[in-house]
């Protein structure tokens, strides 16, 4: 079994294996008509449930004609145009290069003597993401595994310091349409149930400051403590992006802990026309940026960046064998005395294939192609009496129902709706999303793909539109 270990002598038996696998995937993404094939749950689960991983198969070329059957011909493909459901975006070639050449090499982040150039490729990264952002000579940060990791972070920071011990004193403030990992992050923190306050958004799903305002003043008169304020760069369900300057001036006014999700909004810090949208997040005391949502990486490359680097350490902690405290003195650059893992992927390495490649304008161009298509794709859909369309957008995200002309039921709308999502999945045309809007059922398009056109979202729509359509007949011919 020594022949499979990657080393001097079987590098060439490496460079064969990894041709033929890439080999297989690029003819996929050659042939691929369609992002999905609609395989379904019940016909995929016996194929994989029949393999017994007790009985190799001793030979490559077998394994990857069995992960043919098993994966590759119904994968969910991102790089397709008619992708259009998550934050999912397609892949640029020098970052999958980085892939396979970290995957290789197989560093891990979390100690020097385990990553050498490693670790000072990811200190460059980092510094130059918070340059990016404005944060001051005093940030600093480190990788993670992705938003969510990031956002825990944090309010981990945040949280220590907030200077209390009364855990159930503190008070998180994020818009009702925030992502959910600030109320998984608060329970994880031990934080109390009525920890997370939601502040209500405006009509384009922005936080209202005057309400965050109101907030903060009931927290402080009645004795608890505002530990974070979580803005938004970007929320999941709209793009919509906060009022960041406003909130930073409160969070300043009351002393509190600014912390910015940009896991999505952060391809406004390479763009090139839509910069100013996130004006204010330079004012954060940390920021979450999500490299694999809109600068295209693989996933997962992700950073959590904070302004003042000596808050950093309450994620620090040292053992002998692996980060003991003189080498602090000894000026030894260890990441794992910043990070909540330990062993960790060299994920910085896929972006910075990108920036020597591409460069940040290559990057910035592409997330500002996806987010002149939605500006395109919400003219569409508000002169489409089809379809009745939440907000514009700030991003690339679009969030929209179909109406139909003779039903007026909500019920029996969001039904149809919900079937023209699943009708749509299951035929493997297109991938969309799905969300709710005050209680109703919508759909939605989170727009990653440059290679998306206005025609391939006119196109999906009448798709949609006709697989409503046909559930309302169906509908009326069971009604009569």
């Amino acid at each position: 079994m020594r022949s499979h270990l990657l080393n001097d002598t079987t590098a060439e038996q490496y460079r064969r294996s990894v041709t033929e696998g890439v080999e297989r995937v690029a003819a996929k993404l050659a042939t691929t008509g369609r992002p999905f094939t609609g395989v379904t749950v019940d016909a995929l689960s016996p194929r994989i449930d029949g393999i017994d991983l007790d009985e190799p198969l001793h030979d490559t070329t077998a394994a990857l004609d069995e992960l043919e059957d098993v994966y590759l011909r119904d994968a969910v493909y991102f790089h397709h145009p008619r992708y259009l459901a998550h934050l999912n975006c397609p892949v640029v070639i020098p970052a999958v290069l980085g892939e396979a050449v970290l995957s290789a090499v197989n560093s891990s982040l979390d100690t020097w003597d385990q990553s050498a150039g490693g670790t000072l490729i990811e200190r460059k990264l980092i510094d130059w993401t918070c340059a990016r952002i404005g944060l001051g000579p005093a940030a600093d940060g480190v990788f993670t595994s992705g938003g969510t990791q990031s956002n825990l972070q944090a309010l981990l920071l945040a949280r220590e310091e907030a200077k209390t011990e009364d855990f159930g004193s503190l008070r998180i403030f994020a818009s009702e349409v925030s992502h959910f990992s600030v109320k998984k992050s608060a329970k994880l923190l031990g934080l109390g149930p009525d920890a997370v306050v939601s502040v209500p958004v405006d009509r384009d799903k922005r936080m209202q400051t005057v309400a965050l305002a109101r907030e903060l003043e009931r927290c402080t008169k009645d004795g608890l403590v505002p530990m974070a304020v979580v803005a938004t760069g970007g929320t999941t369900d709209f793009g919509s992006i906060d009022p960041l300057p406003e909130i930073a001036g409160l969070c300043e006014q009351y002393g509190v802990w600014l912390h910015v999700d940009a896991a999505y909004g952060c391809g406004l810090l390479a763009s090139l026309k839509y910069r100013d949208r996130i004006t204010g997040i330079e004012r954060a005391d940390s920021v979450t940026v999500d490299y694999h949502k809109s600068f295209f990486q693989p996933v997962s490359s992700s950073a959590v960046l904070v302004r003042d680097a000596a808050t950093l350490r309450h994620a620090t902690y040292h053992a002998e064998y692996l980060n003991p405290r003189r080498m602090v003195q000894e000026r030894i650059p260890n990441q794992v005395d910043k990070s909540l893992q330990t062993t960790r992927r060299f994920d910085a390495l896929k972006l910075w294939m990108t920036l020597r490649v591409m460069g940040a304008d290559g990057i910035g161009e592409l997330f500002d192609e996806v987010c002149d298509l939605a500006a395109d794709g919400w003219k569409l859909l508000a002169a489409d009496p089809r379809f009745d369309v939440v907000v514009q957008p700030s991003l690339s995200t679009l969030v929209f129902r179909y109406i139909p002309a003779e039903v007026t039921d909500p019920a029996e709308i969001d039904r149809a709706n919900l079937y023209a999502r699943k009708a749509l999945f299951a035929s493997g045309d297109a991938v969309v999303a799905g969300t709710k809007v005050a209680g109703r059922h919508y759909l939605k398009f989170t727009l990653l793909n440059p290679e998306t056109t206005t025609a391939d979202i006119a196109a999906v729509l009448d798709l949609i539109a006709g697989h409503a359509e046909q559930y309302l007949g169906d509908s009326l011919d069971r009604a009569s």
